[in-house]
Formats: structure tokens, C-alpha cells, sequence
């Protein structure tokens, strides 16, 4: 599916702002915005916001400049990216690895210049970037009157992905707030310009409410969030990865289907591809173990499709089945 202009605009943010227990709310305009403190923050909005306006093509040459300059300066992520890829990949040659980490920081330039076209480029210029395919997934549950859990990864175009999705078919988006306020205040309204409500990573009573409802709700099960609530299962290579269950808290509501979304930024630069795929069939089944590990193997085989494009600067493997384990990372 291509969008063209004369595609269903999204509700306006009012309605979707409505006040609710089981919703974030729209962060306010605060004048302490304007304080010193937050000076060096407005000055980062103001150039990702003016740089937004540029061709898109020109962005993303500008993104990989950066991107590059960031694989100079950055040892420390440059360190835990590459452990991430050594763990993954032992099956690459340490040539292929080191291209593939190349890439892999110039898509991340690319993904700092997404955050503004995410959060400012108008609802035409979004659209003209994005195909949608498997929307007929999400129409049928929709029919049979289910929710929808939409398994995501963390592809380093999410915010043009959070925006373009909605487009599709608007959803509830699970997240993590921003620690800088200003920040969250736009964060917020562009992750939300095109889909009904956002909600904070710990309400899980909401997304269940959400699922209930017959909502589809983005969920990203990908990231080490810990010891509690995880298991250790295999993961790429490693053998041992800590694996929230928290999917299986939302997959097991009834009355709900579990899909996958890939996300792909082109390599032609024309934009985006989103792939919706068909339901997980028989899942999940009573046996969390067997049930964490099919949801790795998923991600697994949508991260192998364009590796370079994945998130491989977070710690995935920063919890150690047992304590005393030496950091994979050191």
C-alpha cells in the first residue's frame, strides 16, 4: 500500500488526547522550558527541526557524514556494537563484521536527522515515503473483532516508523518516556501525530485494556530489560539471553492475535517498506520457555533481513544467566 494525498487524515490530537487512567498524557508547555537548563536542548530542536526541511535524499547523505564521524569518536559504543555482532555473527569473518559496523553507524547518523522528519514533516511528506504491506492481517483480526499485538524490533528508523505506521491503521504505542522533559513534550506529539494514544513501558493494565478493546498495540520485546520477569533463551548465537515475558502476558489475553511488523528503510532511498506479517499460528502455547524462544527466532530472522539497520549499540547481552557472570562486554 501506497500513500497517496488523498489518504484518511489522522483524527485530531484533542480527540486523541482524551483524558484517560489508562493513557499518557499529552505533556504541557511549561515555562520552565525557557530556563538556562534547557537552552542547549532548544538548540538541538532548532537545527533538527531546520534541517527537517531539507530533500530527504540530502538528509540522509547528511546522516551518514554524521554517522561516520560518530564511528571515529565513538569507541564506547563502537566497542558494544561490535561485541554485539561478534556474539550474533560468529560465522562472519571479522571483515564482514567491521562492514557491517560501518553501516551500521552511518544508519544511525541517518536515524538522529529521522527523529525530526518523524516529529515535523507534514502528513503529506510522510505518507509519500511509506509502503505498508499485510494491512489485510490487521482488517481481519479487526473483523473477528480481536486486538492485535504487534511485535516490532529496534530498527534504527523507528521514529519515521512510529509515524508512518499510523497511516496504515492507527495504533497504541507502548513506550519509554524521555528523561529530558522538554524532550518528552516532543517526542510525545510526533510519535503521536498519527496514532490514537500513547502509553508509558510500565502500564501493562493498559495495554491489556487496550487489547480488550480490540486495539493494535505495538509492543518491542527485543532489549535486555533485565533479570525479573526474563528468561534465558538462545538468542542469534548466544545461547543464553535474557528474554523478557511480557510478551506472553499480552499474547495470552483472549480474543487476541500476535503478529510481526518489519520495518525496512530502503536502500534506493525511496523511503520506507513496513511489512505486517500473518499471525504467529499456534502461539502461545502453555510452555513460556518454548514461547520466548519462537519470539527471538522471529526478531532473529526480521534483524537478518537488513542487520545493518538494527539498534546493536544497546548492551543486549548485559544480563548474565547467573550474577557472578563476567560482563560480555569488558
Amino acid at each position: 500500500m501506497r500513500f497517496g494525498y488523498n489518504q484518511r487524515q489522522p483524527t485530531n490530537a484533542k480527540s486523541r488526547q482524551t483524558v484517560s487512567r489508562n493513557k499518557v498524557l499529552q505533556p504541557d508547555f511549561k515555562l520552565s522550558f525557557l530556563l538556562p537548563q534547557y537552552w542547549l536542548t532548544w538548540l538541538g530542536v532548532f537545527i533538527l527541526y531546520s534541517i527537517s526541511w531539507l530533500p530527504y535524499k540530502l538528509q540522509l547523505a547528511m546522516g551518514r557524514g554524521i554517522g561516520r564521524l560518530l564511528f571515529r569518536i565513538g569507541s564506547k559504543r563502537k566497542h558494544v556494537a561490535l561485541t554485539n555482532l561478534r556474539l550474533c555473527f560468529p560465522e562472519k569473518t571479522e571483515q564482514e563484521l567491521q562492514t557491517i559496523l560501518k553501516a551500521n553507524f552511518e544508519n544511525t547518523g541517518i536515524a538522529l536527522l529521522e527523529t525530526g522528519m518523524g516529529w515535523w514533516w507534514p502528513d503529506w511528506r510522510v505518507k509519500r515515503k511509506m509502503t505498508i504491506k499485510g494491512l489485510e492481517h490487521l482488517e481481519k483480526a479487526k473483523a473477528e473483532g480481536k486486538g492485535v499485538l504487534l511485535l516490532a524490533m529496534h530498527y534504527l528508523s523507528v521514529e519515521m516508523n512510529a509515524r508512518g505506521v499510523g497511516y496504515g491503521h492507527p495504533m497504541v504505542v507502548f513506550y519509554r518516556p524521555h528523561n529530558n522533559p522538554l524532550m518528552e513534550y516532543f517526542q510525545f506529539r510526533g510519535r503521536g501525530r498519527s496514532n490514537k494514544y500513547m502509553l508509558g513501558k510500565r502500564d501493562v493494565k493498559g495495554l491489556i485494556k487496550a487489547l480488550h478493546d480490540g486495539e493494535v498495540c505495538i509492543y518491542l520485546p527485543d532489549q535486555d530489560y533485565g533479570r525479573n520477569r526474563s528468561l534465558f533463551v538462545p538468542f542469534f548465537a548466544v545461547k543464553e539471553a535474557a528474554t523478557t515475558t511480557g510478551t506472553l502476558i499480552f499474547a495470552r489475553q483472549k480474543n487476541v492475535d500476535t503478529m510481526m511488523i518489519v520495518p525496512i528503510r530502503n536502500d534506493d532511498g525511496s523511503g520506507y517498506t513496513l511489512e505486517i506479517l500473518p499471525p504467529l499460528e499456534n502461539f502461545p502455547t502453555d510452555d513460556d520457555v518454548a514461547d520466548v524462544t519462537r519470539v527471538n527466532q522471529e526478531l532473529e530472522a526480521a534483524i537478518r533481513r537488513k542487520p545493518e539497520q538494527y539498534m546493536w549499540l544497546h548492551r543486549r547481552f548485559k544480563t548474565r544467566p547467573n550474577q557472578d557472570d563476567p560482563s560480555l562486554y569488558k
